[in-house]
């Protein structure tokens, strides 16, 4: 019998653990997928947004400010890469002022603190770079940028070494309501627990409707994106958004934490919820419309595109409650943009949702700090020495393109909830994310997973489930 049983490993999910870990409970967590942030989590903008877009009086809106309040200490317990580089919406159009007056006047109306409107000649003296066309923008110098892989390991390492238990590869086929709780048949066994928090992205409809009598829809609703090379990381210093849209904030132009430069996304609504193919009408469309805030864009250092799934409730709101006619069933949907933002207070939110639900007694012994990969970078000449002295893994460099030691990989592997293909190498120590995208780098990243993790060569994957790299072994 478990306590709690979180169903999503995102950010969210993640995030919830944490809060929960807090008190004296057996929580598991649940993903389909071999590791966290695999899902929305994974494919998004990185962005810390300050919360003027969300509509006033929105439990969107309250969360992203009360998110973004939290994150500068949050970071700091979590040893997490974080800045606050500010934020331009850029208007191209002088018959538009009026909507960006509005976007002023509604970040101030939802608490977003030091916004103000700038002219061009404001504007463009802080980033050179933008479009011919800009006639104004509005400043939130409270926006900033992190990596939404570092923010959701270091979330999951926390709430695990505080005692909640993570299964993945683990599907949820059917949950039904008993005298004792919920009893969750997946495809590894059975589980029972008392509670059940429904963090499922954009499979938390799913999750819902195998309970409840009123139904939920989620679409699913694709963004492209471009990564260009740390070369181009330079071009703009903030993130620069066009006017928001029906279908959100629009593309964006936004230098990321490790110092490349990201562009994106697009907001088309698919069927497939699996559907994280890019194409080519989506790429050509990013293109056109960051050239209407930036200009002389260097998309011929493009080192790979990507897309994400945002998790899109027709009513455009966060969902955070305990569900009217399944007691004990807490849903967290519909958390598309600003999620990431948002996870730490929408985990503040639940935890105080199951204490209606569950009696809370806070752990003594809660350990609120964790300790992120040591980086040999920020050592000097003499302290790296030593470093390679101690421990010679430090002084042999397997990823060339991002400078990642084997020394690094291997604490990525053997940290709690550590990693077990080589995505989850790259998502925690950045191997095979620089210039050659893991071209070079590979054979020796499957080398150590193979010895590491005691399993064969053609066991190792890259993200889990059948996506081996080796199909068999020539005698």
């Amino acid at each position: 019998m478990k306590d709690v049983v979180i169903i999503g490993a995102g950010v969210t999910g993640c995030a919830i653990a944490r809060e929960l870990s807090k008190y004296k409970l057996d929580i598991c967590v649940l993903d389909k997928e071999e590791d966290v942030c695999c899902g929305t989590s994974k494919a998004n903008s990185a962005i810390i947004h300050a919360g003027f877009d969300a509509e006033y009086g929105s439990l969107m809106a309250k969360m992203n400010v009360r998110g973004n309040k939290m994150m500068d200490q949050l970071v700091k317990d979590l040893d997490i890469p974080y800045l606050k580089n500010g934020a331009f919406v850029a208007c191209s159009n002088p018959g538009d002022e009026a909507k960006l007056k509005a976007l002023l006047e509604r970040g101030r109306q939802n608490g977003v603190e030091g916004m103000t409107i700038l002219s061009r000649e404001e504007a463009v003296r802080m980033e050179p770079n933008l479009s011919e066309d800009v006639t104004s923008v509005v400043y939130a110098p409270s926006s900033g940028i992190i990596c939404p892989f570092t923010l959701t390991i270091a979330l999951a390492e926390n709430a695990a070494e505080n005692g909640v238990s993570f299964q993945f590869e683990t599907t949820v086929n059917q949950i039904d309501r008993t005298e004792e709780g919920f009893l969750i048949q997946t495809d590894k066994g059975e589980l029972v627990s008392k509670c059940v928090i429904n963090a499922a992205g954009v499979f938390a409809d799913e999750i819902h409707n195998m309970l409840s009598q009123n139904k939920m829809k989620i679409i699913p609703r694709r963004g492209d994106y471009f990564l260009l090379d740390k070369a181009a990381g330079k071009h703009v210093g903030k993130t620069i958004f066009s006017l928001p849209g029906k279908y959100g904030k629009g593309v964006l132009v936004a230098p990321t934490i490790h110092g490349n430069l990201i562009v994106g996304p697009t907001a088309i609504d698919i069927e497939d919820k699996e559907g994280t193919n890019t194409t080519v009408e989506g790429l050509e469309m990013i293109k056109m419309k960051a050239g209407q805030s930036v200009k002389n864009l260097p998309l011929n250092q493009v080192i790979t595109s990507f897309s994400g799934l945002r998790a899109h409730e027709e009513h455009h709101e966060f969902i955070i409650e305990e569900v009217s006619d399944v007691p004990g069933l807490v849903d967290v949907a519909g958390i598309e943009s600003p999620g990431l933002s948002s996870a730490p207070a929408i985990a503040e939110l639940v935890g105080d949702l199951v204490r209606k639900i569950l009696p809370l007694e806070q752990k003594e012994d809660f350990v609120a700090t964790r300790k992120g990969i040591l980086n040999p970078e920020e050592y000097s000449l003499e302290e790296r020495n030593e470093l390679i002295r101690q421990n010679p893994a430090y002084g042999k460099i397997v990823c060339r393109c991002e400078m990642i030691t084997e020394g690094e990989i291997l604490d990525a592997i053997h940290r709690p909830v550590g990693a077990r293909s080589l995505d989850g190498i790259k998502r925690r120590a950045r191997a095979g994310s620089g210039r050659c995208q893991a071209g070079f780098c590979t054979p020796k990243l499957m080398e150590i997973l193979s010895r590491e993790c005691e399993i064969p060569m053609e066991q190792v994957t890259k993200s889990g489930k059948e996506s081996r790299l080796v199909t068999g072994r020539t005698k």
